[in-house]
This record gives structure tokens, C-alpha cells and sequence, in this order.
């Protein structure tokens, strides 16, 4: 077997085959992750009776069909790229002069150059841009699927929906497919999450490390950026991480405040990693020098019990509602500033299904059931009003045929547990 020297020059890789030999990528099929997608994503659209759909979002893009291009950029101007995918065609309508960047992918037939239908590309005649990309998609559509097909489209501008609709084409939502293939991965797909995961928690080691008193949170949180980008990450796609008082309460982002002695300091990783795919644990810890306080540690107790415990409980075939009812009830003190929810699917972003908590299900629940395949993350938020500090813990894990495995490796808090 030939030993690849990740230290040489690799210019000579075609740039597909450069991503897929990345170190990273070791011992993963990725045209077989790529081809799975695909098909869960045709199957989907089969099931509920969609015959092309328009994708827009960069992750549902990249999921299709593994194209990556700009991924923050084109979240921020959906109409400049997007993905026509039909049970028998896979049309890239790529940003200008990047057509080159689809190059070697299976699951793409064709590449055409996008048209931008969007104020900033089309001025003030952007109502005759949405009106002439509405005729040209939809010419486009009924040649790969004939007439009156079902469209699912994702967001772009609303006038290339008001033109479509104009025209007479049966335009629906796009997410439900979306979602509910993403929701299921393949054995090979887990391979990327894993990989995703032991990158960024290589990146919370560092940042461990570096907490000290008189650091700054943005100083601190761009420790685990760095590193992410290193090992061919994405982005950060939050920046929550806070310390002291600015744990209570949670969704604080990053900011100058310098971290004291002996403080706090939470963070929720929300990676977009290798491969695209989403790592998404929580820890919490303490600045030190001194040992913690009661306090401290009756906060972190508390977050794991709630953590622990619903892992306990979860198993294939549970529905929503019966894990809603048997998931951890959070103590009033703590119910007001609680997380939002108990727990969430995980693929290449937080995704379907969302598990809310007991409280909260006669309002926002919905029933489904939690099936092998699905990668699932466990949030808790403990925060107290009186001591003005809070701790956030979150375990990232799979569903299997026979029970629920842990994927987050990074340790605990032995000083705040015990």
C-alpha cells in the first residue's frame, strides 16, 4: 500500500482529488457518502410527490451534490448559486466563473452559469431578471420532468416564486425532503461526522488550554477557530462562547470582557466541520486558579444529570411525544432561562427533528420518532438568577438499530462534578 506524504507538494491533485485524499478523508468512501445523499434525497422527493427541486442553501447544496463554493457568502446571496435536481438530472447553476469548481463530481450531470436574479446583479430591472429566470427555469424543468410538475423551491427572492406562480407552476416548500433525508445517514456518511468531531474537539483541547485570567472571549474563541480551519473546517457558524455573569443568561456571544480569576466560562461549539458536517457539543469550565464553588458545582451537576439522563432514556422507535414525557423535568429554579430544547437532530447543521422539552410540547411539539440513523445532540442549560452564572453541557451521539452510541469524546469536568 502506498504512504502519502501529506508534507509534499500537491499540486499535482486534481482539486476534487486533493479534498478527497485530505488526511481527514482517510479510510471514507466520499462517492459513496455523495451517492447516498443523492438517492435518500430522490426517494424523499418520490415519497412525497415533488419532481424537481431548486436548492439554494449552500448546506442543502452541498448535501445534493458536494459542491462547495463560498459557503457563507452564497447563505448571504441565495440567488447566486443553486442546485436543479430532478429523479434523473442534477443541473449545478454555479456562480459566474466558478463552473470549474464542480469538476469530477459524480452526482452532477451538468453546470450552467447561474443566472443572479437579485437587486444587487439586476438594478432596478430586477422584476424583468426574476420574470426571465422564472420562464428559463421553468422551460428547463418541463423538458427533464414535461408539464406540470411539482417544484419544490428553496428561499431565494420572493419574485422568482411571484413569477413562477405568475407562469402557473405548482410550486411547493422544498424543506420537508430536504430534511427528512438529511435526517438518516449511511455508516460511510458517520465516518464524516466522526472525523468532524475528533477535529473539533482537538480545537476545544487548545482552547482549554489557553483560558487564563486577563484573556479575552474573542481572543479565546478564535483559539478554536484557527485550529478548525486548519484541519479544513468550514466556520464557527456561532460565537457562543461567554464568561462570568455573561453565562446568565445563555446566547451571549463572544466580546472584549476579559475572563477573572476563577470564573465560568461556557461554550457550544456549533462547528461546521470537515467534510461540511456539523459538530455540536458543549462544555463548560472553570478559569481558576481556586478550586470551584458549591455553586458552580451544583450548576454543572445539575446540566449533566439532565444530560445524562435523557441519553438514558432515548432508544430506537421512541416516538417525540414519549420522549417529551419521559425526559428530564428542569427544577423551577432553573425552568425560565432554560435551552430551548431538549434535543436536536445534527447532520450537516442542527436539522429535523427538534425534541422539546415536557413544558413545552402542548405549545411547540410535534410527534415523529427517533429512528436508527438519526444523529441526535442533547442539550442542557442550568442557569441560576441569584449566583448570575450559568453552564451549558451538550453530547453529540447516534441512533443504532440496538440503542443510542455516544460520538463526543471530549471529557467532563472532574473539579466541577465532584
Amino acid at each position: 500500500m502506498n504512504e502519502l506524504d501529506w508534507h509534499a507538494d500537491r499540486s499535482d491533485l486534481h482539486p476534487l482529488e486533493l479534498q478527497d485524499n485530505a488526511p481527514e478523508s482517510a479510510g471514507i468512501d466520499l462517492v459513496a457518502v455523495r451517492r447516498y445523499r443523492q438517492n435518500r434525497l430522490r426517494e424523499e422527493m418520490s415519497t412525497q410527490g415533488v419532481d424537481a427541486l431548486i436548492i439554494s442553501d449552500p448546506v442543502n447544496i452541498r448535501y445534493a451534490s458536494g459542491a462547495r463554493n463560498m459557503q457563507v457568502f452564497s447563505a448571504r446571496n441565495t440567488p447566486a448559486r443553486y442546485l436543479l435536481l430532478t429523479q434523473h438530472r442534477s443541473v449545478l447553476f454555479e456562480f459566474t466563473g466558478c463552473e470549474h469548481l464542480a469538476d469530477g463530481l459524480e452526482t452532477i450531470d451538468e453546470v450552467r452559469p447561474a443566472m443572479t436574479a437579485s437587486f444587487v446583479a439586476a438594478g432596478h430591472d430586477i422584476a424583468e431578471r426574476e420574470q426571465q429566470w422564472a420562464r428559463e427555469m421553468l422551460a428547463t424543468i418541463t423538458e427533464l420532468c414535461g408539464l406540470k410538475a411539482v417544484i419544490g423551491m428553496e428561499r431565494m427572492n420572493a419574485g422568482t416564486a411571484i413569477a413562477f406562480d405568475r407562469l402557473g407552476a405548482r410550486v411547493v416548500d422544498a424543506q420537508a425532503p430536504l430534511e427528512r433525508a438529511r435526517a438518516i445517514k449511511s455508516d460511510e456518511e458517520l465516518k464524516c461526522v466522526v472525523a468532524s468531531l475528533r477535529a473539533t474537539e482537538r480545537g476545544v483541547g487548545r482552547l482549554r488550554e489557553a483560558i487564563r485570567p486577563g484573556i479575552t472571549e474573542n481572543e479565546l474563541w478564535s483559539v478554536l477557530h484557527q485550529s478548525i480551519i486548519a484541519d479544513n473546517g468550514d466556520y464557527c457558524e456561532t460565537r457562543l462562547l461567554n464568561s462570568g455573569p455573561r453565562t446568565y443568561p445563555w446566547f451571549q456571544e463572544t466580546a472584549s470582557k476579559r475572563l477573572a480569576a476563577n470564573e465560568l466560562v461556557a461554550l457550544d461549539t456549533d462547528v461546521v466541520g470537515c467534510h461540511g458536517y456539523y459538530s455540536d457539543f458543549s462544555r463548560t469550565f472553570h478559569v481558576g486558579p481556586d478550586k470551584p464553588t458549591e455553586t458552580q458545582k451544583l450548576l454543572y451537576r445539575t446540566a449533566h444529570e439532565q444530560v445524562q439522563h435523557n441519553l438514558d432514556i432515548m432508544r430506537p422507535g421512541m416516538s417525540f411525544r414519549e420522549y417529551s414525557e419521559k425526559a428530564w423535568n428542569i427544577p423551577e429554579r432553573f425552568h425560565a432561562n432554560r435551552y430551548y430544547l431538549s434535543a436536536h437532530g445534527c447532520g450537516m447543521t442542527g436539522e429535523y427533528p427538534y425534541l422539546y422539552h415536557h413544558a413545552d410540547f402542548a405549545v411547540s411539539g410535534y410527534d415523529g420518532v427517533i429512528e436508527p440513523g438519526m444523529v441526535l445532540c442533547v442539550e442542557s442549560y442550568i442557569g441560576d438568577p441569584e449566583a448570575g452564572e450559568g453552564v451549558k453541557l451538550e453530547e453529540q451521539c447516534v441512533m443504532r438499530e440496538d440503542g443510542l452510541e455516544i460520538l463526543s469524546k471530549f471529557p467532563f469536568e472532574e473539579a466541577l462534578l465532584n
